[in-house]
Parts: C-alpha cells; structure tokens; sequence
C-alpha cells in the first residue's frame, strides 16, 4: 500500500480557530490548565471576521497578543488562505472538500498527521468551514460568552454534530449549565476561572502605553464608572440614534449615581460621532470623561483601573465583571432589546434574559446602590428553568425533551415581570401555558381551527388587495 503510513508513525496537529483576542485568551487558558491533550503541533488559525477584515486590525495584531503567541508553534491567517473570500460567507462545496483538505495539508504542512480541532461558534462559518474541509476530525468547541447557555441556534449537521467530544466553557454563571451542543450528547467542561485570570493578567501587562498611563491616571482616588459599548445598530437590533440614546442614558445614570469620573469603552468599529456625542453630554452634567480608542480587552481595564461601577447593556463582559473581579455592575436597556429581537430565535436572547434576571438596572438607584446579589450556583440553579423555558420555545424542534420544564416554569412563574422573556404568539404556536386563556387552551392543537384561521387570513388579504387596486 504504497504513500499509506500506519496510524501509529503519525503525529498529531491540533488547529486552534479564534477571531478574537478574548477568545485567544481562552485557547490559552484551555492549553495552560491541562484541558488540552498533548500534540506534536499545536496551529492557532486566526480568522478576522470584521464586515471589512482590511480596515480591521486581526487577533494576532492587537495588542497583548504576543503574551498568548508562546503557547503556539505557529500563527496561520484563515483569511488568507481562503483570499478573496469573506470568512463568514464561505465555505467549500461538499465535493470540494477533498481537495481543500490535501491543499491545505501540503499549505501548512501537515503531511499525514491526525488532525484535532477546537472551534468556536460551531454553527456558523469559517468554524464550519474548517470542520467541512477536516471531515474526519475530532473536534472540541470552545465557548467564552453566555451565547453557551442558549440553544445552539440553528439544527446541526450530524456529520459535525456527532465529531463534536466536548464544549469547553467559561464558568460565567455558576450552577448553570450550558445548553449549547447538548442535543448531541455533548458534554461541558468548565475552564478554571483562576488559570483564566492569570492569562488576561498577562495580557494586561502588555497594555499599550496609553492606555496604562491613562488607567493609572484615571485610577488614582476612587475608581471611574466604566462604560462598556458594543454597536448594537450593527446587529440591526437598535438604530445608530437609539444607541447613541443609550450611551448618553449610561453616562445620566453613572452622574444620576454620584459618579464624576467616567470612562467610556467603545466598540472598535464604533463610529467616531458617538463618542463626541458623550463629551458634549458630559460636560452638560459637570462629569470628567476619559475615551478609550484603543482596542483592549475590557478585562485589561479591570485589573488596571479597578472601576467603581461596570455599566453595559448584556455584554459578557458584565458577568466577568462581577464574577472574576467582584466588582459592582449595572445592566441598561435590556427590556427593549428583549422587546426587539428579532425573530424569538435570535441567539441574542438567552445573553439577553440572563443580564436582565441577574444584574440590577441601572435606573433603579436603590439596586445599585445595595449592590447586585454575588451571582453564585443559588442564582445559576435558580435560573435554569428560566433558561430551560426559554431556550425551548427558541429552539422546540432541536430540544424537544425541554417541553416538561418550560411548562413547569411557565405555569408557576409566569407573571408580570418574567412576560418580558417570553412572546404570547410564541407560545401560542407551541401550545405552551401562558399563550391563551385556559378555556381556548384547545385551539393551537386543534388542526381543523388553525385551517380555519389560515383561510380567515388569506381571504382578509385577498380582500386588501383588492381595497388597494380599486
């Protein structure tokens, strides 16, 4: 059998995929605490995912990365390989694959070696991309955000799905447990937040010189209330005005609370307009406020600067705050976005409904100031069957074994507060407790009403057409 080397005699590649400096962060950590098993190469494959990647500065550019680079033996851009293409709109045809797998072995060098992957965001490109093109691969996906406690947002392939051996995860809400991936029997395994801290320590030492000489400006005396941005008009969930809107309610709430020195985050690819938008608002209400350009991990600004107050909408960013650095944080805006997500299934919404259920509001004066309660497992347990709720009616056709708990939660909690997680047309269509009152309970099961109601449609747009021509 001529060209075949025996499984024994070959070595074997582990192919790291991050398109974040966070996420870097967390492959780091992964190989630090021992998650990872031994290799004979270890490839981090950096893939820039930003809407235009020429404008955007990469992982491996940003600053801090070199403190990670050392637990790799090589850096490979994902971006170039597959040039001119977009990352997050490509992947190979199916009968491709073969041939993408031999050029990207004889590209990188890989000869016969078995292959291992840890990807993030398995149900989306390029992780797919490089799952399809590496079909027989063993693959472990990594999770650094609370997107890990919803359900996966879209069905699988089984051909990816059944590869997949672990989901390796931060411990942002303790005694909760993912939800991410469990459709296939994946099982979660929690990175030690200690091992996390020390990587994101290395990496705040190596903080730019402007941003050092400003935290520790800014550091001196009590700390600043920090504001944290993430572009939300960019998701299409707010418009460019309403974020501005409610950046400017951050900064009335960080005053409204005795703050006179703020700092704000932005997102990097943030239009500048809204930051001059905030000095003009800040100096209305006599407070100091300091603008951060430079992309950093709002860790690095933690430990640096140690803020007094972490305000944000439902950034991961807020539970790192309060649960490795205990310190006080305050949620914004959440109620609308729960209001605007769209469609229910948008993965957004389980992050979303666990930043409101944890966190205090910032407009509520008296929360913030008594302080939010330690997000320990009591308020990860006690959450799990809002989230159980949740991710089934997000996802019912993948979980269907979640039906049992959503209707418990439902008809014990179901009240004026937690209506805000949930749309009465949502369980309505899922016949779920809470979609109507109980005497028409019967009607979302019973096919020959939902005819019915179907040809009551059809003909009231028939006639609006009508009304229109006429």
């Amino acid at each position: 059998m001529s060209g075949y080397t025996p499984r024994a005699a070959r070595g074997r590649t582990q192919i790291f995929l991050a398109s974040t400096l966070y996420g870097a962060a967390t492959l780091a950590a992964a190989v630090d605490a021992g998650s990872i098993g031994p290799a004979d190469r270890r490839l981090l494959l950096i893939s820039n995912n930003a809407a235009t990647p020429e404008t955007t500065p990469a992982v491996d550019e940003m600053p801090g990365f070199e403190r990670l680079r050392g637990r790799f033996d090589r850096v490979l851009s994902w971006n170039e390989t597959i040039s001119p293409f977009h990352p997050g709109g490509w992947s190979p045809r199916s009968d491709d694959t073969p041939l993408w797998e031999r050029h990207l072995r004889l590209l990188w060098n890989l000869g016969e070696d078995d292959i291992e992957l840890v990807l993030e965001s398995i149900q989306v490109n390029p992780a797919m991309a490089v799952a399809g093109v590496f079909q027989g691969a063993p693959i472990d996906v990594y999770a650094d955000g609370l997107m890990s406690y919803g359900p996966t947002r879209n069905k699988l392939d089984p051909l990816i799905g059944t590869r997949i051996r672990r989901l390796l995860h931060l411990d942002l809400v303790p005694g909760l447990r993912p939800l991410l991936l469990t459709e296939f029997g994946v099982e979660p395994e929690v990175l030690p937040t200690e091992v996390f801290t020390k990587v994101l320590g290395e990496v705040a030492d190596a903080a730019p010189r402007g941003v050092a000489s400003a935290s520790e400006r800014i550091a001196t005396g009590d700390g600043p209330a920090l504001m944290l941005g993430q572009y939300l008009s960019a998701l299409d969930i707010l418009t460019p005005q309403e974020e501005e809107e409610l950046h400017v309610r951050m900064l009335r709430g960080a005053v409204a609370l005795g703050h006179r020195t703020v700092v704000f985050k932005p997102h990097p690819t943030a239009p500048a307009r809204w930051s001059r938008l905030l000095e003009k608002k800040a100096a209305e209400l006599g407070a100091e406020l300091t603008v951060l350009d430079t992309p950093v991990l709002a860790e690095v600004l933690y430990q640096r600067m140690r803020p007094a107050l972490v305000i944000g909408c439902f950034s991961t960013a807020l539970l790192t705050a309060s649960v490795f650095y205990g310190l006080p944080v305050a949620r914004i805006g959440t109620e609308v976005l729960l209001e605007r997500l769209s469609p229910y299934q948008n993965s957004n919404r389980v992050p979303v409904t666990i930043v409101d259920a944890l966190l205090p509001d910032l407009e509520d004066h008296r929360a913030v100031a008594a302080g939010a309660a330690p997000v320990d497992e009591r308020a990860g347990r006690r959450l799990t069957g809002l989230v159980s709720a949740v991710g089934f009616a997000m996802q019912s056709k993948i979980y269907p074994g979640l039906r049992p708990a959503a209707e418990r939660y439902l008809s014990a909690h179901l009240d004026a507060h937690t209506w805000r997680y949930f749309k009465r047309r949502r369980l309505t269509a899922l016949a779920l407790p809470g979609a109507v009152p109980s005497q028409l309970a019967f009607i979302p099961r019973n096919e020959a009403v939902r005819r019915v109601a179907r040809r009551a449609r059809a003909l009231k747009r028939t006639a609006l057409k009508r009304t229109a021509t006429g």
